[in-house]
């Protein structure tokens, strides 16, 4: 007779041992080494953590620093944000507040203590460095006081990484979600926000059964069964062999083969359509509850493809767009810790003195209040992730010149030469923001626009009068 085996599921130990225990139940919280093996193990928790963040940090900020020389400043502080990797710390700390609940950023210098404050205006000529640090790392000092009457009252004060302390000027804490009062986190080891995974771990433990029904339906969708007629009430042990031969040529049968089996006998592969049916829906209701957990568009996480893209709108891509919006608006903490850092390591004293060498109008200008000029001019933007096609581009560039065009009509003929050269590095300005119109930047002298003297026309020679005869 033929041979039954039934072989086991082999996913990773910890994963088997913590998500498919009896032990989790609906409401049940996770701890810090259970936020860290979903993440690290199950399929979707990177995937509910990493993903908003990627597509939030796919576009870069516009950066813009009017009334400086902007291109110069945009430029140095851009490349000095690079060159620190702010991004990378930005999303590190962001994932791991995803991931336990809270996190915190600091940065400290060689040679100086992490518990001292360490002046702005040093920061350039610092070897800095900076860390983004987990709930176990901060050792227990984002607990947060519970007594609502404490000016401190469910707000961090103090960060310390091993019990070594931080200056709170050096450091920025960051939640997923805001604190509850006297609702302990267990994963973050404190009254603070919570994981995503907190809401979701029920769902997320039965995908972990999906799974092993996958794994089992793809071991069992090739199983061939053999309908054949018995060798008699009797076999004898020449009969058995037999049996086993005409198994043997129906497992090693394939294309361009012939077998030959009697009319009372059948082969057929086993129906698992119904098996089918039931995984699909379950697996679809089990994605739909993880995402309403999280929560996120279930979009994100079936991986479905939308029926228009972000370029055209679609409802779906529009339910994206502002989760998307509403993740950048909550991660600003984090940006609005790094950019005074990257202005002092950008805009030195050095490159201001670059800057008064070939701008005029700073030669009078101390650095101090050309810095803080520039810092209080700073903004940054995210743009649209619904992006226009080419196009629709060029018909807003056109439009926008055909503005710049009318103003200028309407201004310049009433300006004295000094004005008239700011018009036109206004004008100047603008053209060259509009890449899909002109390829390449309008350079002018303004200051020999400003003293420029148009030459007085000559007047026409009088036609001489006819003499009457």
């Amino acid at each position: 007779m033929a041979e039954i085996l039934i072989h086991g599921s082999s996913l990773s130990t910890s994963l088997m041992d913590l998500l498919v225990a009896d032990g989790i139940f609906p409401g049940h919280e996770p701890s810090y080494a259970l936020c860290k093996t979903i993440y690290a193990f199950h399929p979707l928790g990177g995937k509910v953590v990493d993903q908003p963040i990627q597509i939030a940090m796919s576009q870069a900020r516009k950066i813009s620093i009017p009334d400086s020389p902007e291109e110069r400043v945009r430029d140095a502080f851009e490349r000095k944000w690079r060159e620190i990797n702010a991004d990378t710390y930005i999303a590190n700390t962001w994932r791991l507040a995803k991931i336990y609940g809270a996190s915190a950023i600091v940065y400290g210098a060689e040679g100086v203590d992490t518990d001292k404050p360490i002046p702005p205006e040093k920061l350039a000529k610092a070897d800095l460095y900076f860390n983004a640090l987990d709930p176990l790392n901060t050792a227990g000092s984002l607990v947060l006081n519970q007594d609502p009457n404490a000016p401190d009252f469910q707000k961090p004060v103090l960060v310390t990484a091993s019990g070594q302390k931080y200056h709170p000027s050096r450091t920025c804490v960051f939640f997923n979600e805001a604190p509850l009062y006297i609702e302990f986190t267990s994963s973050a080891f404190g009254y603070t926000g919570r994981s995503v995974y907190q809401r979701a771990l029920y769902p997320l433990k039965s995908f972990v059964q999906t799974m092993v029904a996958d794994d089992m339906i793809a071991r069992k969708v090739g199983v061939i069964v053999a309908k054949m007629k018995p060798a008699g009430s009797i076999a004898d042990r020449a009969m058995a062999v037999l049996q086993g031969v005409k198994r043997n040529v129906v497992k090693e049968a394939q294309t361009n083969n012939v077998i030959n089996i009697t009319p009372e006998e059948e082969i057929e592969t086993l129906n698992l359509l119904n098996a089918d049916g039931a995984i699909t829906t379950a697996r679809k209701n089990i994605l739909e509850n993880i995402a309403a957990a999280v929560p996120q568009p279930a979009k994100l996480l079936n991986s479905e493809s939308y029926a228009e893209g972000f370029g055209e709108g679609s409802e779906d891509a529009k339910e994206v767009v502002r989760y998307i919006e509403h993740e950048r608006k909550s991660v600003q903490p984090l940006y609005d810790f790094f950019d005074p850092i990257v202005m002092r390591l950008a805009w030195t004293p050095e490159f201001f003195g670059t800057i008064q060498a070939t701008v005029p109008e700073y030669k009078n200008v101390s650095y101090e209040q050309a810095f803080y000029q520039w810092k209080n001019a700073f903004s940054a933007e995210w743009p649209s992730l619904i992006v226009e096609p080419e196009s629709e581009l060029v018909n807003v560039e056109k439009v926008k010149f055909e503005a710049i065009v009318g103003a200028l009509e309407v201004l310049m003929p009433q300006a004295d030469p000094a004005n008239k050269a700011r018009l036109v590095e206004w004008a100047a300005n603008n053209l060259n923001e509009s890449k899909h119109l002109f390829t390449n930047p309008l350079v002018l002298d303004y200051d020999d626009l400003a003293n420029y003297e148009p030459p007085t026309p000559e007047p026409e020679p009088s036609e001489p009068r006819p003499h009457n005869i």
